[in-house]
């Protein structure tokens, strides 16, 4: 599974654009289903009540995506701004683009460029901001050892890229190791021939995490 960059959790990111006193805001946020999104998007349409339209567009991890033009012209606005994310490599997130009506019409070209720019803004200002985070599918492995092993043991893991997420010493060693996927198979063959045939390694299911 390849990695993504998505938002932070908890952060927003704002950015503007404005063109012939028509103002863009887009605001962008870390979602993780549907209805998050759609919690974001009330959020946003209750800020900002008295904006003529507030453009929506969110792409989930598992691939559902969706974005709408909220009474602008057809593909001027949405899905513009939903290129913006899928171009970006971004994943389990969701912007609004707020208009406030300047008073001269854009035409679809400068609605395009405008809800562009906007979204653009955001994803930099995030970025700037270091509120994006990149996701990569990690491989759980609790191991068990000796004490006489660990140290080794805490080596073998170093030397395959592990994290150790926690251990615990109770008459054993059990370790919490955090691989990328892919790079775990060494470590535990290297592991059985250190601890001499002993099958004593978990292997979890992989999974999308910081790294």
């Amino acid at each position: 599974m390849e990695g993504y960059l998505t938002m932070r959790a908890g952060a927003e990111a704002t950015g503007e654009f404005t063109d012939r006193k028509s103002r863009f805001i887009a605001q962008l946020v870390h979602v993780e289903d549907e209805q998050e999104a759609s919690e974001h998007i009330a959020a946003v349409r209750s800020r900002h009540y008295d904006a003529r339209h507030n453009v929506p567009a969110w792409i989930l991890v598992d691939g559902r995506e969706r974005a709408s033009d909220d009474g602008e012209p057809q593909r001027t606005s949405g899905l513009p701004t939903l290129e913006v994310l899928r171009g970006a490599g971004l994943k389990d997130v969701c912007c609004v683009t707020t208009r406030y009506f300047g008073g001269t019409l854009l035409g679809p070209g400068g609605l395009v460029r405008a809800y562009t720019a906007a979204a653009q803004a955001a994803v930099e200002a995030a970025r700037a901001a270091g509120d994006l985070v990149e996701m990569t599918s990690v491989v759980p492995v609790d191991v068990r050892a000796p004490y006489a092993r660990y140290e080794q043991v805490l080596r073998l893991a170093g030397d395959s890229g592990a994290h150790v997420a926690s251990t615990e010493f109770t008459d054993e060693v059990l370790m919490h190791l955090v691989f990328r996927e892919g790079s775990e198979p060494p470590f535990l063959t290297a592991l059985t021939e250190l601890l001499a045939g002993r099958d004593d390694a978990v292997v979890g299911a992989a999974r999308f995490a910081e790294f």
